[in-house]
């Protein structure tokens, strides 16, 4: 029978990781939003003259 690699101990990951990896992962893997339509967006606010 060959022999098998030990089995090594499970790395402790600390909570701040665990948290941190799921919110990369969160916002890697979220399509960017489409842009809204012109009629919903507010007007440009004008630039005035120099006086």
């Amino acid at each position: 029978m060959p022999e098998t690699e030990p089995q090594s101990e499970p790395t402790a990951v600390s909570m701040y990781d665990l948290l941190a990896s799921c919110a990369a992962a969160r916002a890697v893997s979220t399509p960017p939003r489409a842009p809204e339509p012109e009629s919903r967006r507010a007007p440009a606010p004008r630039h005035r003259e120099a006086a």
